[in-house]
């Protein structure tokens, strides 16, 4: 009786176990779907908040900007004239040096032998011609044995001045005063007739730049050409952005259009009194030819490039995003100049571009206010 009574009581206590578990699954089973369908609600979606630049016509120069190299305002190799063994390097490299210091010492010994046979040659046919003149105008001699002394003195002396200027050319020096640069021989080089450079002298004040001007860009000049005239001002913008405040002026121009590349030829000079150009480098020639009047500034990330050309975000009289195609000029610092496709009062959306759809409702605010991106530019730059 007993045994009944345990078995009756433990098949009665698993029952409510049992309903328990399946009101649990089935109220988690609620409670996910339900959760489901909260996470499949879209949220509510306000007017998205942009910042505007309003445009207002404005001045802005006229300029052409190109890639040029500096060179230095004279680059002279320094060339052996004799040959021989070089012996010693006398200047360091990299270093400053003046005009006529020795840079080079070729071996002497040889150059200094054949100046003392050519001075021995020399004094023998000066002593003869002063003999056999005398005789000569006594007419003791033949007038044609005089003669031949004479002439053989002026080659004897011609002989001893080339031997003199070969043993001078053993020290070679600079030819201009300037930087020096590598050494392109090493002391035990054999230098020859043909192989005679050794370094080379620039002077880098002052920087010469040379470039060239396409069509595209000689489009912007009267007449379709370069002249002095139509240059107002030469600026160099140096490899990290800044402009040197230094102006530099154009000291050649071609003549004619370079039949293989199509472009003009041109060199503008800078001073470079603190050496901030090194020949060689690459820099930009900016070079400004007049004033425009009336047009825009847009901030460059503000401005989309497509296959129909150059566009902006404007917020229209609703406050909705409206594309807007413009015609853009050249760059002027961070922004694009607009020739046209604008007008004074447009509201120009400079941020949020990527999220941003035609006919997407939007709250504009102006640049710096409060929640607000910096603007990427006042419209007042360049």
């Amino acid at each position: 009786m007993t045994l009944v009574k345990r078995r009756f009581c433990s098949s009665l206590s698993c029952r409510p176990s049992r309903t328990a578990w399946l009101a649990m699954a089935c109220a988690g089973a609620l409670l996910a779907g339900c959760g489901e369908k909260k996470a499949d609600a879209p949220p509510p979606q306000g007017p998205m908040p942009v910042t505007v630049l309003e445009m207002q016509p404005q001045k802005a120069p006229i300029r052409v900007e190109v890639m040029g190299q500096a060179e230095g305002a004279r680059e002279a190799e320094v060339r052996a004239r004799v040959g021989g063994i070089l012996l010693k390097r006398l200047y360091q490299e990299g270093e400053p040096v003046k005009a006529g210091q020795a840079l080079f010492q070729i071996d002497r010994a040889p150059y200094e032998i054949a100046a003392a046979e050519a001075r021995a040659r020399a004094e023998q046919t000066a002593r003869e011609v002063a003999r056999l003149k005398g005789l000569a105008e006594a007419k003791a001699v033949a007038q044609k044995d005089y003669d031949d002394a004479v002439s053989a003195n002026t080659m004897a002396q011609a002989a001893l001045r080339q031997a003199e200027l070969n043993l001078s050319w053993t020290t070679v020096t600079a030819p201009v005063a300037g930087v020096a640069g590598r050494a392109v021989k090493s002391e035990g080089n054999l230098i020859s007739s043909a192989d005679s450079l050794l370094t080379s002298v620039q002077q880098p004040n002052p920087a010469w730049v040379r470039f060239a001007l396409g069509e595209g860009d000689l489009a912007k000049f009267p007449a379709r050409r370069v002249t002095a005239n139509a240059v107002q001002r030469v600026e160099l913008v140096l490899p990290d952005g800044s402009v040197s405040p230094t102006r530099g002026k154009l000291n050649f121009v071609a003549s004619n259009i370079d039949t293989t590349l199509g472009t003009q030829q041109l060199r503008a000079e800078f001073d470079n009194s603190e050496q901030q150009i090194l020949p060689g480098q690459f820099v930009r020639v900016r070079l400004v030819t007049g004033e425009r009047d009336g047009v825009f500034l847009v901030p460059q990330t503000a401005v989309a490039q497509g296959e129909q050309g150059a566009r902006v975000m404007t917020v229209s009289a609703d406050n909705k995003a409206t594309p807007r195609p413009v015609q853009a000029g050249e760059w002027l610092g961070k922004d694009w100049v607009i020739l046209g496709g604008l007008k004074a009062g447009d509201k120009v959306i400079i941020d949020n571009l990527i999220k941003l759809k035609p006919g997407m409702p939007v709250t504009p605010r102006a640049p710096g206010a409060a929640g607000g991106d910096k603007p990427a530019a006042d419209g007042k730059k360049g």
